[in-house]
């Protein structure tokens, strides 16, 4: 799944490759022709705020995630920023030692996804605890190393958690256990998942429902 550091496409041409002028490369090339990066971040957390109430209203407690919701997760939160919104990246990215999946492999590997991890584990109206951890830990896993989007892929996998939590009868997800000091234990855990090894990221999760459980 994961491509070799030195490969990469000559992106260029691409408007998800392209910075917007005036914003000295910090950021990507929007519909707002927003330069500056702090007022690109404010824009991306209410626009996700908008989103995350629109999507909680969209499925129900049987509803089985496919690829295309996925992409509706995002172009829902992201449509009236960038214009390649909703749509699988052309450029291959890689985040400190942590290669994703090759640009042209996504449309692919996001049709595995859909009929393996999210076959198996949506709809997530399990009542046992550690299934529902099983679940959300194997599905966030894969979803991250395929990493679909040009943007935003963290934020759609933890809005894909909070969805599959609720159709386990659990509040919306606080993910706060995985800031600060906890980050780098969670991109180990992602890294575990090279290996189909989840255990690391059923840790993360069970973190984030006891964190979850004590401020509902």
């Amino acid at each position: 799944m994961a491509q070799k550091r030195g490969k990469r496409y000559d992106v260029s041409h691409l408007t998800e490759s392209q910075h917007q002028p005036g914003s000295r490369g910090r950021v990507l090339r929007n519909l707002r022709a927003i330069t500056s990066k702090r007022e690109m971040d404010l824009a991306e957390a209410e626009a996700l705020k908008r989103a995350t109430d629109t999507l909680v209203r969209s499925y129900d407690i049987h509803h089985r995630f496919t690829a295309e919701d996925i992409c509706r997760m995002h172009r829902t939160w992201l449509g009236e920023i960038y214009p390649w919104a909703g749509r699988y990246r052309q450029v291959n990215l890689i985040k400190d030692d942590l290669p994703f999946a090759a640009a042209d492999q996504a449309p692919q590997l996001m049709q595995g996804f859909e009929e393996g991890p999210l076959r198996r584990h949506t709809p997530c109206n399990f009542s046992a605890p550690n299934r529902v951890i099983e679940a959300l830990a194997e599905v966030h896993v894969e979803f991250i190393l395929i990493h679909p989007f040009r943007e935003g892929n963290g934020r759609v996998g933890r809005i894909l958690s909070s969805l599959m939590a609720l159709q386990a009868n659990l509040p919306l997800l606080d993910f706060r256990p995985i800031r600060g000091r906890r980050k780098e234990d969670y991109f180990a855990a992602v890294r575990a998942g090279l290996d189909r090894n989840y255990k690391p990221m059923e840790e993360i999760f069970t973190l984030v429902l006891n964190r979850t459980s004590s401020v509902a």
